[in-house]
């Protein structure tokens, strides 16, 4: 296997690689309150911007089976404050190094813990020869369920000395109305 960092993914891969996205983030749609799923037009975007680099894993057959989003450029990620990381990372921040994790995809018929692995991997050897700081959301079923951040940390502190913590939280609340207040009839004096 060999991952390439690219700055755009070639036009013949995208469409494959969206259906791998929307598979994998489809259920998102019921189980996480913020939009998830990129439309097709919004990945194509995502997949040419030259500021979010591209780690593509191919197989030894040449076929590309997995994809990791990295980028140095906070401002390409359109859900972020960029002026929150900088304010808590002032020094990092001075020194371009505060980076973002999008998301990762993997081939269904690939080894996805191997493809995954390949992927990070170069992110994390730019992680440590930053000294940076990486940030990265994940929605609370990925997180409680899944633990896809516990994965990450796992990953990260394998090959440097980190420290890991939540930065924000944003709660989502509804209210239902059930109709009308009953009113108390008035006692008469």
């Amino acid at each position: 296997m060999r991952v390439e960092r690219l700055q755009t993914v070639p036009a013949e891969l995208v469409d494959g690689f969206y259906a791998l996205y929307a598979d994998a983030f489809e259920p998102l749609r019921v189980l996480a309150a913020a939009r998830h799923v990129l439309s097709p037009v919004e990945f194509a975007e995502e997949m040419a911007d030259e500021r979010i680099d591209k780690y593509v894993a191919f197989d030894d057959d040449g076929t590309a089976v997995g994809l990791t989003t990295f980028t140095g450029d906070l401002s390409s990620v359109p859900w972020i404050e960029p002026a929150y990381f900088a304010a808590r990372h002032p020094e990092h921040a001075a020194r371009d190094a505060i980076f973002y994790l999008g998301f990762t995809l993997t081939d269904p018929r690939a080894q996805r813990g191997r493809v995954f692995r390949a992927t990070l991997q170069p992110i994390i050897d730019r992680m440590v020869a930053a000294r940076g700081v990486v940030a990265f959301d994940i929605c609370a079923h990925n997180d409680t369920v899944r633990h896809l951040s516990r994965g990450i940390e796992r990953s990260m502190s394998a090959a440097c000395e980190i420290s890991m913590q939540p930065q924000d939280v944003q709660t989502y609340y509804s209210v239902e109305c059930h109709g009308p207040k009953a009113t108390t009839p008035a006692v008469a004096a």
